[in-house]
């Protein structure tokens, strides 16, 4: 069955379509992508995975066309929230 694997990192973005046998999870087609030795950073016990933008978990049966997605944690950055929390101070009489 076709599928796609898809990641991004702060630079470049990475849609691979590739075939699985059927019955294949979103594990087995992460690690027949080649993304986990092209991305060294994502880590699977870490990074969340979806199919289409829903989280899944990585012994999820693939379906023909998914698109299963690896997300990169978010982070803030301290200086933009401690601005964000000021922003409007004084301003709720």
């Amino acid at each position: 069955m076709h599928v796609g694997v898809a990641y991004a990192d702060k630079f470049k973005q990475t849609w691979l379509k590739l075939d699985v046998p059927d019955g294949s999870t979103a594990r087995d087609a992460i690690e027949r992508s080649g993304l986990l030795d092209q991305f060294p950073e994502i880590d699977l016990a870490e990074n969340k995975v979806g199919i289409f933008g829903r989280l899944i978990k990585l012994e999820t049966r693939l379906s023909d066309g998914d698109r299963v997605e690896i997300y990169r944690p978010i982070t803030a950055d301290p200086e933009t929230v401690e601005r964000r929390d000021q922003v409007g101070e004084g301003d709720a009489d």
